[in-house]
């Protein structure tokens, strides 16, 4: 969904509202939002979450590929926290399309430590022959 698919939905719901009028309600609401946050405090939406800045402290990390110490800086950092009830219809939403599927993933895998003959593994393959093509040679 986007900014035009909700300035859509906005004019279905409320009759009489016109699509530029819808627009800057949109537009309002998220700047609303924006400028609360910007000065760090929460916007609470009930059965919907809460959109707040967090402060991160500067921290020491390690650089994955040479291991090294590189410090972190402190900074701000935008969180979202969604109410309970949308988690619990994002949920249910969930399990009910991928219900059948998991069972019948979890039926046919063998569980580990059952003691279960491990299926064998094909044998390798050998690589083909590269083959070269014929190239005429002409005179000069």
């Amino acid at each position: 969904m986007n900014k035009v698919d909700l300035t859509r939905s906005a004019m279905e719901r409320v009759e009489g509202l016109s699509r530029k009028d819808a627009a800057a309600l949109i537009d309002g609401v998220f700047e609303d939002i924006q400028a609360a946050v910007v000065s760090s405090e929460p916007v609470k939406i009930p059965g919907f979450g809460q959109f707040k800045v967090r402060d991160r402290a500067a921290r020491m990390a390690r650089n994955p590929a040479t291991g090294e110490q590189v410090k972190v800086p402190a900074k701000r950092v935008f969180k979202f926290l969604p109410a309970k009830a949308l988690k619990e219809a994002v949920m249910s939403k969930r399990g009910a399309k991928s219900s059948t599927g998991a069972k019948k993933a979890k039926k046919s895998a063998p569980a580990r430590g059952t003691g279960r003959a491990v299926a064998k593994k094909a044998p390798a393959r050998k690589a083909a022959a590269k083959k070269t093509t014929a190239r005429k040679k002409t005179r000069r």
